[in-house]
């Protein structure tokens, strides 16, 4: 069976169209969303199925959108219609299927069963065998630059099937359209398409191989490559070697500001750091990604807008976020940064409690409740000197009166028609079976 009709199966296409319901996200240039796409199927199913078959089918531009990235600089991300999410999603699943047989043991990124974590794991695994020269490959602008020739040719490969590749060409060659404009895609694999994460990784699938042949010691996580070595001269030689192999074989530009040698501690990979803790080499989260974490929960928390909100919501919101992220960072030592990440945390909610109660007799009041049922033992003297301070909101809510009544436990007690706050120490702790 060739494999256009795989792709084409009932059981393929349905499979596909469950993936992308369940992954929801924004419609396309077309403006049908994925609530109306089971509906447009099913009208023009056969329709759809014949044009596949007979090559006819043409797929519409996707729609450009930015992200904003830790730089300060944007991502583009390219927005496939709803159907031709799902027509890719159909392409990709079997595809995949092919190719996970032959993909390398070191490759981590937007593969069934693996993850970061597993690429990070590996990174210290070298480190710890000795291999504490690490080659920091960046690849410029890698999901831009694919060259669709190279890519076709690759997948020509092991993809036997003339009516598939001609319809992945069609899908490269798609377009853009951005502030109502078309503009043609001569290179790269919009991001943002299911077909998009397969295609990169049987791109750089090339790069595992000839990384593999050398002998090296590597792991990667789509276009992010660290390739370790024992002595900063083979980390030297390694990367020139892979640079120029880069640029020849596979049309790719290295970014020559950021390709570096460097030490473990020097290095960043996925938003990690290295360390060495005891003799052994551990990771942590990078300064960025918390400064990012703070910045994120300061903005959601400016007491303009978050004392508009019932504090239930706040929290509920709030504790999502630190969830999140301990939950991708937790595989990082980072028992200190958790402890004083949670002082601040409470610090900005008793913020916005002491903004919501507002006025003095409601602060004395509420203040004054509390400190009796929870037998606080602050004089009313103490707390009236707190309803009644001139001083801002933020210093006001770290007086010693509030940090005690407005406790730790208080807050992670129940509140008010929701769950109380998160402690993010403890969470962590027991995410890492402390």
């Amino acid at each position: 069976m060739e494999l256009i009709e795989v792709i084409l199966s009932k059981e393929n296409l349905n499979r596909a169209y469950k993936k992308v319901v369940a992954n929801k996200g924004a419609s396309g240039v077309d403006g049908i969303t994925v609530e109306e796409l089971g509906d447009y199927i099913r009208e023009n199913r056969e329709k759809i199925i014949a044009s596949l078959r007979n090559r006819t089918y043409m797929p519409k531009p996707v729609r450009r959108v930015y992200i904003p990235k830790d730089n300060g600089k944007k991502r583009p991300l390219g927005i496939p219609t709803a159907l031709d999410r799902t027509i890719q999603q159909a392409i990709a699943q079997p595809i995949s299927d092919i190719y996970e047989e032959i993909f390398s043991d070191y490759s981590y990124g937007f593969r069934p069963g693996r993850s970061c974590h597993d690429a990070i794991r590996q990174a210290l695994e070298y480190l710890n065998d000795g291999y504490e020269w690490v080659v920091d490959i960046d690849i410029e602008q890698f999901f831009d630059k694919v060259n669709h020739d190279k890519l076709i040719q690759i997948l020509r490969e092991q993809v036997n099937d003339s009516t598939t590749l001609n319809l992945i060409r069609k899908y490269l060659k798609a377009g853009v359209m951005e502030n109502g404009l078309e503009k043609a895609t001569i290179t790269g694999v919009p991001q943002g398409g299911p077909l998009s994460v397969v295609c990169s990784n049987i791109y750089l699938d090339k790069l595992d191989k000839e990384l593999e042949q050398r002998g090296l010691r590597f792991t990667r996580y789509a276009d992010d490559v660290l390739v370790f070595t024992k002595s900063e001269m083979a980390a030297n030689r390694v990367m020139k070697s892979i640079c120029r192999w880069l640029e020849r074989k596979l049309f790719l530009k290295v970014n020559a500001t950021k390709t570096k040698v460097v030490r473990p501690t020097r290095s960043k990979y996925l938003g990690f750091t290295f360390l060495k803790n005891g003799g052994e080499w551990k990771v942590k989260p990078t300064n960025e990604k918390k400064k990012k974490l703070k910045k994120k929960l300061s903005e959601y928390l400016k007491r303009g807008k978050a004392t508009a909100r019932p504090l239930a919501d706040i929290i509920k919101r709030v504790n999502e976020i630190v969830r999140g992220w301990i939950n991708y960072f937790r595989i990082g030592m980072m028992k200190q940064f958790m402890g004083e990440f949670g002082k601040w945390l409470r610090h900005k909610i008793r913020v916005i409690v002491m903004k919501q109660w507002k006025k003095p007799k409601a602060i004395y009041r509420k203040l004054s409740y509390l400190n009796w049922k929870n037998r606080n033992g602050f004089s009313q003297e103490d707390i009236y000197k707190v309803a009644n301070s001139r001083l801002g909101w933020y210093r006001r809510s770290g007086m010693n009166a509030v940090n005690f009544i407005i406790s730790k436990d208080l807050l992670e007690n129940r509140i008010k028609d929701g769950a109380g706050l998160l402690n993010p120490l403890s969470y962590y702790l027991v995410k890492v079976g402390i």
